[in-house]
């Protein structure tokens, strides 16, 4: 496991303290050197229902996976007590109201320590200031907002601003695939604004032709005009600024109209939904990740069979980010030495972390750099891309 928990100085007969209030006693009680401190909660917020469910099931999932691994190694070490970590899940159906209302439930139960969550960055900008003024870690696997993680010092991302991420979906589509004609669609959401933004940028400040940019409805699966406009154009190359909702039936829509063209997606679009529902349709679909299952690297793969032979399927990109962000908010308690909830959140600007998802540190606003890998469909699994 490529992970480096940090060795604690023992600390003889001294209390833990809790952050929440500043010196109250965490749940459990009072503890002496070598006692047991109890159990620290982590919350996973995200879609467990609706359009989107996989991804939030993913993100609880992978905490899950890394509490039963952290309990089984022993715990959590807090100067000298340990805890076992327990993960509270909650549905915020990918609606900025619900995330909320979870928002106000989570910072009023003093026992959870960090939030790993929520999934789409307008959910997520809309939780965030209650986590902040509460005084909780909030650590999103997937918001690429630029303004995400300027909303405070307790919120973090462990995900590349979106200008970061499609700046590889516009290489690939330019340098890769040479395409001479680039068409952008994007959802009319406020992340697939500003993602379809991104790209605009990308494709021109590399040097390619930005022929024409579309939006459509997240729920829409009838393309034939949009497909029309992108064929008037000329276009060979289309980024699919959209989930896999978007992408698997725009995908099908191209291959039912006979149009060859080729699709970049975004990291979000490595899911087998995206397969499982475009078929065929679905070869030779790109994207760039921040983590690929196939990586023959002997700790991912130890990791992949540990998240396959538990749930079935392979993890994805969001969820492995999911999975390290735990593993973060972990070791940054550890660091901490206590529960007081501003030490976790100094000791989460420290962090140095090697996880499955690659090298991690966070800058001075709490944000995470990734490299990212280019990955594509073939025979219908996701490979690493052919050019």
């Amino acid at each position: 496991m490529k992970k480096v928990l940090a060795v604690l100085l023992a600390l003889a007969m001294v209390f833990v303290l809790v952050a929440c209030g500043g010196g109250e006693t965490p749940a459990g009680g009072e503890t002496e050197s070598g006692a047991e401190g109890g159990v620290i909660k982590i919350a996973v917020a995200g879609p467990m229902t609706g359009d989107n469910a996989e991804y939030g099931i993913g993100f609880a999932n992978a905490a899950k996976l890394v509490a039963e691994q952290v309990n089984a190694e022993g715990g959590v070490k807090v100067g000298d007590a340990t805890y076992t970590v327990e993960i509270v899940e909650f549905d915020d159906k990918n609606e900025s109201d619900e995330a909320l209302t979870i928002a106000e439930q989570i910072v009023s139960t003093p026992d959870i320590y960090g939030v790993i969550g929520h999934f789409s960055s307008g959910v997520c900008m809309a939780a965030a200031p209650t986590y902040q003024d509460a005084q909780y870690i909030n650590i999103s696997p997937t918001s690429s907002h630029a303004d995400y993680s300027s909303i405070g010092d307790y919120i973090f991302r462990n995900n590349t601003v979106i200008t970061v991420e499609t700046r590889t979906g516009a290489e690939i589509a330019i340098n890769d695939l040479k395409g001479t004609s680039i068409g952008v669609l994007s959802i009319d959401t406020e992340w697939g604004q500003s993602a379809g933004n991104a790209m605009e940028e990308n494709v021109k400040d590399l040097g390619g032709n930005l022929a024409i940019r579309q939006e459509v409805a997240a729920t829409q699966t009838d393309f034939a005009t949009e497909i029309a406009n992108f064929r008037a154009q000329n276009v060979d190359v289309i980024l699919v600024a959209g989930m896999y909702e978007t992408l698997a039936p725009f995908a099908l829509a191209c291959d039912s109209s006979d149009y060859d063209v080729k699709l970049v997606g975004c990291s979000n679009a490595y899911t087998t939904s995206l397969i499982d529902i475009a078929g065929e349709a679905a070869e030779g679909i790109y994207a760039p990740v921040a983590f690929f299952a196939g990586n023959p690297d002997p700790d991912v793969q130890a990791y992949v069979k540990a998240y396959t032979d538990k749930y079935g399927a392979a993890p994805s990109a969001l969820t492995t980010q999911a999975y390290d962000s735990t593993y973060i908010l972990i070791e940054a308690i550890e660091r901490a030495g206590s529960l007081d909830r501003e030490a976790i959140k100094d000791a989460m600007f420290e962090t140095n972390f090697d996880g499955m998802s690659g090298p991690t540190t966070f800058d001075e606003i709490g944000d995470a750099m990734k490299v990212f890998t280019k990955i594509m469909v073939k025979d219908g699994e996701f490979v690493v891309a052919e050019f």
